[in-house]
């Protein structure tokens, strides 16, 4: 695919991170950075589980190259039905016209709050609203917002499929690291995982005074799947250059999660990656983290550390990731920072 570059304003390319993970988050947006249209893997799903031997081991050779090589591709044929992501998108869209005292019925009371509605603000300003969000944990137990009607229906239906995908597909990465397909499932204990989601509505670039969304940062959990209502708008860095995100019809963008990294010891790992402004529509998201049980500890595994490969990330339970600098559960933050050594 032929670089189309778009002048962006974010931190400089000389102050980013040659690897592709680093516990630097650029914050400076005062200068200017290019991105670039490069090619991003797609990954048919139907593929990794064909009958035929050839198109199987085809797709997962293209799905490990994705996995370690990039930490995110595309995910085309997956099988959740177009009309269900629509609905749920939908339907997000619907909660953000709602009233803002209709939406504050939703805003933070107590650490237990399961459903949280916020406001994110642009970094030095906290009068510029960046994006608006409403945050849900839809594993192991979902409960969805009573307004507006049917809203909660959709999004539980979509959560059921999409977990559904992600479960298959987190087979599918354990035979790419060469163990039996149950491998992840078990090791994080994923029947009784919680998953995060949060819904973000992004302004016009036009309302904002610059065009971040989002600042770069990393995800948590083992797996992270996105859906959008338009194209454009997230990036993610590839070999310290940030690769817009142009996803194809009905597919869904998945990147690695930071305890798929401290599993495999840094063999799979989790991509930085941010969100930049429309100059014309709004832009909603619909990102989940997928995550092991609350008091899974993980580590990385004996399998992938030995004298070449010490062992580059330290232990602490999933809970106590999600809680770290003062968060709950349900914020989601990553904090790889603490977890490298």
């Amino acid at each position: 695919m032929a670089e189309t570059a778009q002048v962006l304003i974010q931190t400089p390319l000389s102050h980013q991170p040659n690897n592709t993970h680093s516990s630097f988050i650029p914050t400076d947006s005062s200068q200017e950075l290019i991105s670039f249209d490069d090619e991003i893997p797609t990954i048919d799903y139907q593929l990794l589980f064909a009958h035929d031997h050839d198109q199987r081991s085809k797709a997962l050779a293209e799905l490990r190259r994705a996995c370690e090589e990039y930490g995110f591709f595309y995910l085309v044929n997956h099988g959740i039905p177009e009309s269900v992501i629509e609905r749920a998108l939908e339907g997000i869209s619907e909660f953000f016209n709602l009233t803002d005292e209709e939406k504050r019925e939703f805003e933070k009371k107590d650490s237990t709050d399961r459903i949280r509605w916020g406001l994110g603000f642009s970094p030095g300003d906290h009068q510029m609203v960046k994006r608006e969000y409403l945050k849900v944990l839809p594993h192991p137990n979902f409960q969805g917002p009573s307004k507006p009607l049917g809203f909660s229906e959709a999004l539980e239906d979509y959560y059921k499929r999409d977990r559904e995908v992600i479960l298959n597909l987190a087979r599918a990465v354990s035979k790419t690291l060469g163990f039996e397909e149950s491998y992840l499932e078990k090791v994080f204990d994923v029947e009784n995982g919680t998953d995060v989601s949060a819904m973000n509505v992004y302004p016009p670039w036009f309302e904002s005074n610059t065009p971040i969304g989002l600042p770069a940062h990393f995800d948590a959990g083992y797996l992270v799947s996105l859906v959008q209502n338009v194209n454009g708008g997230l990036q993610a860095l590839h070999k310290g250059r940030w690769i817009n995100v142009n996803m194809p019809p009905n597919s869904i963008f998945i990147n690695n999660g930071d305890h798929l990294e401290i599993l495999t010891n840094g063999k799979y790992k989790s991509p930085m990656h941010r969100v930049i402004l429309n100059n014309k529509v709004k832009r909603i998201s619909l990102p989940t983290v997928h995550g092991p049980s609350l008091d899974k500890f993980v580590i990385p595994a004996d399998e992938f550390v030995d004298e070449f490969h010490p062992p580059a990330y330290r232990g602490m339970t999933y809970k106590e990731v999600l809680e770290a600098n003062g968060y709950h559960i349900i914020d989601g933050k990553s904090c790889m920072a603490q977890l490298r050594l």
